[in-house]
């Protein structure tokens, strides 16, 4: 029988969100890749990953399958999300992978059944790690914002991502008290795509809807530094002919006052249920807010004013998950408390 253990000094960390793949080693950040693949229907091989295959998405011919494989931030395409996953970590090593790996780390939402974590430690299984664990994304994305989770101090993290946001208060290397909500950032995106449609019967893609969140997204009127309105270019629903259409911050902020409702109201139920000691803490040490729709213009504006807390947004809230992950592959035995296998 060969022999592979000579392989086995590498480890990588993954982040797989629901709009963006994260591969780091220890050290580095090796892939950033939108999560998307694409499929020849004839043969069902694949035609594109990543940034190329987002390319595609609402472009493509019917000789093409495109498929966005993660939703809620766990897989719903067992074989789709595989082979994604196979295609973004061959970017980094070539086909060497399946040689083998020391630690495979990778984040998953606090509020997964046991089904959705097996289905990913199954996708992981394919590159013969010698040790494979998965750990809760709210407490990796607390070590990559480099808190202290071990410390008997409570800290409150929201994490807004790609399908699901998790409010979590974190203590002792545990999660004290928590709350998910179904509302981020897929959730902005159709609201603005309805938007349009109600409002000036005009159909958009998603990808232009996620564009508008990105450029001139905000959740409240009253900013410092506003953003340029946008021309938003689409389809007109009842005449069919392409038309564009200018929208500002102030008109967004209204789109998703009602989902950023939602966030505001589930922080305040998971401060309800914490400990008074831990709320001591946090009114001391504030709330952090990372994922990758952290960035949303007046977020800590508005929750300040609403929850009246500091508020501290991670400057790579995109990376905070991915981060933590590499810096427990750095030490896997000091973090083995929040390590699941």
């Amino acid at each position: 029988m060969m022999n592979f253990n000579f392989f086995r000094n590498r480890s990588l960390a993954i982040d797989l969100g629901n709009n963006n793949t994260l591969v780091r080693d220890k050290n580095n950040l090796l892939v950033s890749q939108p999560s998307y693949i694409v499929f020849n229907v004839e043969n069902n091989t694949v035609k594109a990953v990543g940034e190329q295959a987002y390319s595609m998405f609402e472009k493509h011919h019917d000789e093409l399958k495109p498929v966005k494989p993660l939703k809620g931030g766990v897989i719903a395409d067992y074989d789709s999300a595989s082979r994604m996953i196979h295609e973004l970590v061959r970017q980094v090593n070539g086909k060497s992978f399946m040689s083998g790996y020391e630690y495979i780390i990778s984040g998953i939402p606090f509020s997964t059944t046991e089904v959705e974590r097996r289905a990913l430690r199954d996708a992981l299984g394919q590159f013969n790690a010698k040790h494979t664990y998965l750990m809760y994304e709210p407490l990796a994305a607390a070590m990559g914002m480099g808190l202290d989770i071990q410390e008997p101090n409570g800290k409150m993290v929201i994490d807004i991502g790609g399908g699901i946001t998790e409010i979590v208060i974190i203590s002792l290397s545990g999660v004290a008290a928590f709350q998910s909500v179904k509302i981020a950032g897929d959730t902005f995106d159709q609201e603005i795509q309805d938007h349009f449609r109600r409002n000036y019967n005009m159909a958009i893609g998603l990808k232009t809807a996620e564009q508008v969140k990105i450029k001139v997204g905000a959740v409240v009127d009253t900013l410092v530094d506003k953003p340029e309105p946008m021309i938003v270019r689409g389809k007109d629903l009842m005449e069919g002919i392409p038309v564009t259409r200018k929208i500002d911050h102030s008109e967004v902020a209204h789109i998703l006052d009602k989902s950023i409702g939602a966030i505001e109201h589930a922080v305040i139920q998971t401060l309800e249920t914490c400990p008074p000691e831990l709320a001591a803490d946090i009114y001391l040490n504030g709330i952090h807010i990372t994922g990758g729709n952290a960035y949303l213009r007046g977020l800590r504006q508005r929750f300040e004013d609403r929850i009246k807390l500091p508020v501290h947004i991670d400057d790579e809230a995109l990376h905070s998950v991915s981060k933590g992950a590499a810096k427990a592959l750095q030490d896997p035995k000091k973090y083995r408390s929040v390590l699941m296998e």
